[in-house]
């Protein structure tokens, strides 16, 4: 597959403020927008799941058909084959072999229309990409996103807290996608920062005020790591700044010290099947007793939610295996532990090669923050850096060494690291 990179000899050098494109902005809400779809018609509307999830199938449509017109015209774009990117290699395998795996998957005929969507929100990117500046694509599709959990962020303020004080919906609309939605931002935020194209100062503060309300644990987790990563290894971060962050972690935490008691308190003593790392242990222990018996191929794509028995009193029903890896073992088999292990690698390759900067750990941090929460979490069908998101990012590190070396044809291609040379 062929897209196309902003090219420096045609065109003129990119401004600090990254111009916007409202098609990329609408992506980007979408994709976050679409959390509270079937919450929404199944709770406001009281008309069911079913239009929830068939509205996420029609917007992804036509963003794509959007995105297709929006491809056709004059180019300033050069192409790049894709294997010069070996994290959108990776990404193409990855959406093959899951959709291979619906032959032999447990799940229902309607799971192929996940996997449609997914092709389509990487297709989506791909597309946008031939037509666009890499930098106004990217930065319009983390704003659009941003907006869209802002947004969703104070639904879930509004809405009534659950018996264990967190925020969400159990069912539909959970602390953990909250939580996610929050985290994924903040991150955005800071390499919008780090780039020079940073947001209103409210905006990263109401977003981090609402992951905390959520107390989603692995989703705080992962982020503190993160943001503690970028603190320590940042070359332009003061030590003016470094206190300052410090000091502001300190004052959230004693602030919100008697809601962390609280939960604490109800969380071992009266936490679900879904909540508890017991509870979770045995998860993980049935998944790997269950992916052991196809080690090779694994169960298919979304099979885990027709195979999975209901767990603990709760009759909880497990939509995933609670940890990406042994959710990628389950489905995939040897083949998706392979797989995840080169999307992400690749990824990390492609940023650990950027000359040392801000923009460069802010890149990195999204692995790492993929990482740490996958030890607790999982998606059914996606990856938890989503997939579409991946492609974004490895078209931005992928125009820092075009702007390097603005013969990309040749020296620069060489600059990128090619981890696939039979891609």
């Amino acid at each position: 597959m062929t897209f196309y990179a902003y090219n420096p000899l045609t065109a003129p050098s990119a401004p600090v403020q990254a111009p916007f494109s409202v098609v990329a902005f609408c992506a980007g809400f979408f994709f976050a927008a679409r959390t509270i779809f079937v919450f929404a018609t199944a709770r406001w509307f009281s008309v069911g799941t079913e239009p929830g999830v068939l509205a996420g199938f029609a917007c992804a449509a036509l963003l794509v058909i959007v995105a297709a017109f929006n491809a056709f015209g004059p180019a300033r774009f050069f192409s790049i084959g894709c294997h010069s990117i070996p994290s959108l290699a990776w990404v193409f395998a990855y959406l093959a072999f899951a959709g291979c795996s619906l032959l032999w998957s447990a799940s229902a005929v309607s799971s192929a229309a996940y996997w449609t969507a997914l092709v389509s929100d990487v297709g989506t990117v791909l597309l946008l990409a031939r037509c666009m500046h890499t930098t106004q694509l990217v930065h319009s599709l983390l704003k659009g996103f941003i907006t869209a959990s802002c947004a969703l962020a104070v639904v879930a303020l509004i809405m009534p807290a659950a018996e264990d004080l967190r925020l969400g919906d159990i069912d539909y609309f959970n602390t953990n996608q909250i939580g996610n939605l929050c985290a994924l931002s903040l991150l955005m935020c800071i390499l919008l920062a780090s780039r020079n194209d940073a947001l209103m100062r409210p905006i990263p503060w109401f977003l981090g005020i609402t992951l905390i309300r959520s107390l989603s644990k692995s989703t705080l987790i992962a982020l503190f790591v993160c943001l503690v990563y970028r603190m320590v290894r940042d070359p332009e971060g003061s030590r003016a700044r470094r206190w300052l962050t410090a000091f502001t972690a300190i004052f959230l935490a004693v602030t919100f010290w008697g809601l962390f008691s609280t939960y604490f308190a109800i969380y071992t003593s009266v936490g679900n099947q879904a909540e508890t790392l017991t509870g979770r242990t045995a998860i993980w222990a049935w998944t790997l007793d269950a992916a052991l018996s196809r080690p090779w191929f694994g169960n298919g794509f979304d099979a885990l939610w027709n195979i999975a028995p209901p767990f603990g009193g709760e009759l909880f029903q497990a939509r995933h295996a609670e940890n990406e890896l042994l959710q990628q073992f389950f489905a995939y088999g040897v083949c998706g532990i392979v797989l995840v292990c080169g999307v992400y690698g690749s990824l990390y390759r492609l940023f650990r090669h950027l000359p040392r900067s801000s923009t460069k750990l802010s890149l990195i941090a999204f692995v790492l923050y993929a990482l740490v929460r996958g030890l607790a979490e999982a998606e059914p069908f996606d990856l938890l850096l989503p997939l579409w998101l991946i492609a974004a990012l490895s078209l931005l590190a992928a125009s820092q060494f075009s702007q390097l070396a603005p013969a990309f044809h040749e020296p620069a291609r060489a600059a990128v690291p090619n981890t696939l040379s039979a891609c």
